[in-house]
Order: structure tokens, then sequence, then C-alpha cells
């Protein structure tokens, strides 16, 4: 145990090393540029500036008050109160919170395995290149993997048959669903697109307890429906008061951003080509006339009736989206170069091929290989619709490394002539 836990540390701290070295590398290289990546990096700015001023929580002309959720412009601002409006402070706060990310890959591969799996799945994420890259960028991807990892986390303490003893109390069975519902609810505060993965998550777990017999036991068929609701209900409680909020500024009950009217229809148009290009925004400038629910109501009805005029262009965008977002290497122009390319094919590539030996040795626990696996697939749905790329997949890699943690300890194993199931 005290090995293993220096072993962590050890992980830990060439995780923050080699992210503080990006941080500075990637300031001295935008210089007075926000980011690599324009765009949302000066809305993210933009909003936190004025949440560290106590304003109003939009930006644009004329304002956009639901566009973004507030998850990542409060750490932006947390490091402006802290530091002021410094970039590079930013980024040393985002290489921590990478850091914290890589700790939460320890934590979710312990508790589906063992520390040895822990200690190498966070190996993984502490040395991938791109994680280290793009932990410093002034995006929400950093954090989205942070909370998300904690999100899986969170539900493998809920459904993992070990982690409570079967004469735990009514109120201590009810603990981890509420804990993963809320957790669910704070990821979506950072990105709207992981709002889905709470209920799918309880559908998955109501499908597979018909598989049980209730025995009196805490994780009896019906005890598992019913923490699925409870978590539900956790993740609508906990999600409440932002759409509220958005209530009084919009006249909706609006639980995520409207945003996702104009995202839909950057996948589905007569331009579309799998790659985003919200230039026609700007455009057709709607905003100027219309309100900002009326704005994402038209583009979310453009994109579907574009999609049922023509089936063609929108099945060949859908394979153009998986493409990119499942491609080993960079598809955005500002990483385009040939280093780029091999240090993220090196890294996926194995990865993937470790992740598909652990899923394999897993196969017979079903949570064992779900949970870690399930969110890059889940992405590989929403982008398929939407569009894609690398950037959306990588959050979801985290939990991935756990899979292929497993695959990579069983070559090591094999090689001391040990057999292991995962």
């Amino acid at each position: 145990m005290v090995q293993g836990r220096t072993w962590l540390i050890a992980i830990l701290i060439v995780a923050l090393v080699g992210r503080l070295v990006a941080a500075y590398a990637v300031q001295q290289k935008v210089g007075d540029q926000l980011c690599l990546i324009a765009g949302d990096a000066e809305g993210y700015w933009q909003l936190a500036r004025k949440i560290a001023a106590g304003e109003d929580f939009s930006f644009a002309d004329p304002p956009r008050r639901v566009h973004r959720m507030p998850g990542f412009p409060a750490l932006l601002a947390l490091s402006m109160k802290l530091f002021g409006e410094s970039p590079l402070a930013a980024r040393c706060l985002l290489a921590v919170i990478g850091t914290a990310a890589c700790g939460a890959v320890y934590l979710l591969g312990q508790q589906l395995f063992d520390e040895r799996v822990g200690l190498i799945a966070c190996g993984l994420t502490a040395a991938s290149p791109v994680m280290i890259g793009f932990s410093v960028l002034l995006l929400s991807e950093t954090l989205f993997a942070l909370t998300l990892t904690m999100s899986v986390w969170c539900a493998t303490k809920w459904l993992s048959a070990d982690s409570r003893p079967p004469t735990a109390d009514s109120r201590y069975a009810v603990f981890w669903p509420v804990v993963t519902g809320v957790s669910v609810a704070i990821v979506t505060l950072v990105r709207p697109s992981w709002l889905l993965a709470g209920p799918m998550l309880a559908f998955v777990v109501i499908a597979l307890s018909f598989r049980k017999r209730d025995h009196g036991c805490r994780l009896s068929a019906v005890g598992l429906r019913l923490e699925a609701a409870v978590m539900l209900l956790a993740l609508f409680g906990a999600l409440l008061p932002w759409a509220w909020r958005n209530h009084s500024v919009c006249g909706h009950w609006v639980f995520t951003t409207l945003w996702s009217g104009p995202s839909l229809y950057d996948g589905l148009n007569p331009d579309a080509n799998g790659d985003s290009n919200m230039t026609f925004f700007d455009r057709d400038n709607l905003m100027a006339t219309r309100s900002e629910w009326d704005v994402d109501q038209h583009y979310k009805s453009a994109a579907w009736q574009y999609a049922r005029q023509h089936p063609g262009h929108a099945i060949e965008l859908t394979f153009r989206k998986l493409l990119r977002y499942w491609m080993p290497w960079p598809n955005a122009e500002q990483f385009g170069g040939f280093l780029p390319k091999l240090l993220v094919f090196v890294f996926f590539v194995p990865v993937c091929v470790l992740a598909v030996r652990g899923g394999w040795l897993t196969r017979h626990r079903s949570w064992a290989w779900l949970l870690p696996l399930g969110p890059i697939l889940y992405f590989a749905a929403i982008h398929a619709v939407f569009v894609g790329s690398l950037r959306y997949r990588l959050p979801a890699e985290y939990p991935l490394c756990v899979l292929a943690a497993v695959g990579l300890n069983d070559l090591f194993l094999r090689r001391r002539d040990q057999k292991t199931d995962g």
C-alpha cells in the first residue's frame, strides 16, 4: 500500500510538471492570443470576466444569456479573482486540474479493478502528449475530463457489489445514487453534452436488473430500479437552479443551453462537411431580430428539415463525422504538422488496442467494461449527429485508459507467466 501511494505521488508529480511546462510553452506560442483554437476561448474568457465582476452572465451584442454552461467560465473567474486576468495563471490552474484528472483515473481503476490497474491507467494519462497539451488550453475539455471521470467513479461506487455491505440501511443505500446524479449534473454544468448520460445509465441499470432475482440484499432487482429513479431525481434537482435561472432570463425552462440548435445546424446543412464552420451564424445574424430561444428553435428545425429532405447527404455526413471523431491524428489545422500527428497516433492506437484486450478480459463483468468504455461510445453517437473532432473524444479517453491498463497489465503478467482475468 505504501509503495503504491509512493508510485501514485511520483506519477502525479510527473503529470503536473509536464503540464506546467506545457502551460508555459503554449503561452509563449500564442502570445497575445488566448488560444490556439480561436472562437470558444474568447467566449469563455468574456463570461469569466462577467462572473468575476459580478455582472450578468452574458456576452456578445445582442447579448446571449443561455449560450454556455457556467462551469468552465466559473473556473476561469476563480483564476481571475486569485491571480488577475493572466492567461498563464489560468493555464497553470488548468495544469492542476489536468493532474487531478489523472488522479481521478487512478481512483476509477482502483475501484473497478485494483491499485495496480489504477496506477497504470494514471501513468497512461499522465504521459499522454495530447492530454498534456490540451490540459492547458483555455477550453473546457480538461475540467470536463476531470468531472466526467469522477462521475463515472461515483457510478462505480454505486454499482459495485462490494462497495457497501448488504446490511446497509436505506439512507446509506441511496447515498451513492444521489451522489452519482449530482455528479452527472456537475459534469453537465461544464458541458451540456453529458446530460443524457444520466438517463442512459438509468436505462442500462434497469435493463441489467432484469437479470437479477430479489433476495433481500441491497442490490436486488427492485432496489436497483428504485436507486436508478433516485439518481435521476438527484440529477434533475441539481440542474433545477440553472434551469430556473434560464427561465428568468429567456422565459423557458432550459436545462442546458440555447446553443444546441446552431450546433446541430452546423452538422446538418447544405455546406456541412463534418467539421465545424459556424460562419453561417454571423452571416444570418438572426439574433438581431429574434430572441435567443427563437434562434435556437429556428436552427434546430432547419437542421432536421435538411436531414429529412437530403437523407443521402445526412448519412454521408454521419460517416464523415465518425471518421473525424475516431481519426488517430489531429484534424484541426492548428495541429496539422507531422509531430502532432505522430504523438497522437503512437498514444491513441495502442490505447485502443489495449482497451479492446481489456474489454475482452472483463467481458463477464458488465460494469467493469461498460463504465470505462461507455463515455467514448456515447460521445461518438452524439457527434455523429453534430460535428466530429478529436477534441470531443479526448475527455472520454481518460476513463478508456482504465480498460487499456487492464490490457497492459495482462501483458505484464503474461511475461511473468501469470494468468489474469482483468
